[in-house]
């Protein structure tokens, strides 16, 4: 029992020093010294955190910055490979088939001179793949001239009453490689 009522009596006791307590913060409305203190460390804690905030944000705006450069170089730089390859395997055999034009030039005048069959069906083989790798022949004579798909051999007067600076002959044949002059045509223009 002693126990209990030592309970009692401190609850008691505790009891009126809090009520005492109360009082004395009730009249005492000053701030004390170590709250204002801490009110400004924490104004200025507030303000450099701001401070490294703002410096956070702007690392954080050049380095976006400079990935958005280094990411459009590298898709610029992947575009331009893709476009060449493209062009490789489209054009990769325009020397090749260039070197090959002379010797089409012959098979046609061996065509015109004899009418042998043999070389009608080799001609026509090569011409068929040749147009299946992009080779087309220009279509050049009754043709205005065009300095940019032709090459002026020589010039003839036109007739009366015939338009002038049309093709008149073709001396050699002009070729397209996929849509792009592989070589001129060398032509008769009429003056």
């Amino acid at each position: 029992m002693d126990k209990k009522l030592e309970e009692q009596l401190k609850h008691v006791f505790n009891d009126s020093d809090d009520t005492t307590n109360e009082d004395a913060g009730d009249s005492n409305t000053e701030i004390p010294a170590d709250n204002a203190d801490s009110d400004k460390n924490a104004d200025k804690d507030a303000n450099d955190c701001g401070e490294k905030v703002q410096d956070m944000g702007e690392k954080l705006a050049e380095i976006n910055d400079k990935y958005l450069r280094l990411y459009s170089e590298y898709e610029n730089y992947r575009k331009r490979t893709n476009l060449e390859k493209a062009d490789l395997l489209i054009n990769g055999s325009r020397d090749t088939i260039k070197a090959i034009l002379p010797v089409i030039d012959d098979f046609e005048r061996a065509l015109a001179a004899t009418q042998d069959e043999g070389v009608q069906l080799i001609y026509n083989k090569l011409m068929k793949i040749l147009e299946q790798k992009g080779l087309k022949a220009m279509e050049a004579k009754g043709e205005k001239f065009d300095e940019s798909l032709h090459e002026a051999i020589t010039r003839i007067p036109s007739a009366e009453g015939q338009e002038k600076g049309i093709v008149a002959d073709v001396v050699e044949k002009g070729y397209f490689l996929n849509d792009k002059v592989l070589r001129y045509a060398k032509v008769v223009v009429t003056f």
